[in-house]
């Protein structure tokens, strides 16, 4: 009987100690480590790629219609202010120059004609051998001559300068980045025909997308460099920006000019660094994000009652090694770093600042 009640006494005992125990692991805080939230400045950025392309870029064509007959240049060719690019048919322009020619020529005799009538009649009025009528006529006719002679002058001007159209220009020097018509085609006026790429000053051209403008416009200053080579970074200044959206990428035209030293040649890639206006936000760890109903959140220490509670917050960025806070809390708030995946609400907790 004693070693019976021994027994019970001994398992009553065990049981005593092992609520205990158990009492004592619900209730000691649970370790964790912890920051105080403060503001910082903060600048978003994008990485953009582009291309480099001319400041200057022309669209050339011819300002008559005809039959293309010669092309000298390919896409690639460097060329020069007035080298002939592209001849089309002139038979028809030489044909109305030769008619031209041929009535100054015919002008010019009439003008000839009746300037000598002209004279011998003014002659012969000041000896009264003819009436002031016919004198008066004399030089109504050659007045007229004279008036057919300057139209006949301007006919061949105009013929002269129908013959020039039939040759492309080039209007300055530089390069041909693009050719839309080949020898042998029939063109209209004003029809695209090569695009010239001048030398002289180069811009970095990039698509950005929309999203990137919703806080505002970019800095001026962008960082540029070439995708091969990352570490030959210039800076340049944006110089345009389309005030409109291309419907079919989403994305917003931006062109930054390249200083002197960074004229990399035509068609280069480039990756351009973007930044948005500074801004203030709360930095924090990867290792802070948590989640309440699928949303970020984070665990927030009160210092007086030593518990944690789980916080919405509104993130404005996720970046490689943080996140950044812009709403759900406010500075030297206690935010849980560390130890904080096993947390409940209300829960206890010990906790050592970083």
């Amino acid at each position: 009987m004693n070693t019976f009640r021994a027994l019970i006494l001994g398992l009553a005992c065990a049981a005593l100690v092992g609520c205990e125990d158990h009492t004592s692991s619900q209730t000691a805080p649970q370790p964790v480590q912890a920051i105080a939230a403060s503001l910082a400045q903060y600048q978003p950025g994008a990485a953009v790629t582009g291309e480099v392309k001319a400041r200057v870029q022309s669209e050339l064509s011819f300002r008559t219609g005809g039959r293309v007959r010669e092309r000298r240049v390919d896409v690639g060719s460097r060329v020069r202010a007035g080298d002939v690019l592209m001849r089309i048919d002139d038979t028809e322009q030489r044909a109305d120059v030769d008619s031209a020619r041929a009535g100054l020529r015919s002008a010019q005799a009439t003008v000839k004609q009746k300037a000598l009538a002209f004279e011998r009649y003014k002659t012969l009025l000041k000896s009264r051998a003819i009436a002031q009528s016919t004198y008066d006529a004399a030089r109504e006719a050659l007045t007229t001559a004279q008036g057919s002679l300057e139209v006949a002058q301007a006919s061949l001007a105009t013929a002269l300068d129908a013959l020039s159209h039939t040759e492309l220009k080039a209007d300055a020097d530089g390069v041909i980045t693009s050719r839309s018509v080949e020898a042998g085609q029939v063109v209209s006026a004003a029809q695209p025909a090569l695009a010239l790429a001048r030398d002289g000053p180069r811009d970095a051209s990039f698509e950005v997308f929309e999203a990137f403008f919703l806080p505002g416009r970019p800095t001026s200053e962008v960082e540029v460099a070439p995708v091969g080579d990352r570490a030959r970074t210039a800076r340049g200044k944006i110089r345009e920006v389309s005030p409109v959206i291309d419907t079919s990428t989403g994305t917003i035209r931006v062109k930054v000019a390249l200083p002197q030293e960074a004229q990399w040649s035509l068609g280069t890639s480039v990756v351009g660094e973007f930044h948005s206006p500074s801004r203030e936000g709360v930095i924090l760890p990867w290792s802070a994000m948590a989640s309440a109903g699928g949303e970020p959140a984070v665990w927030v220490i009160d210092a007086a009652s030593k518990s944690v509670s789980l916080r919405k917050v509104a993130v404005d960025r996720y970046r490689t090694a943080d996140f950044i806070v812009t709403g759900g809390i406010a500075p030297k708030d206690l935010i849980v770093t560390d130890g904080g995946k096993f947390l409940r609400q209300g829960q206890a907790v010990a906790w050592q600042e970083k």
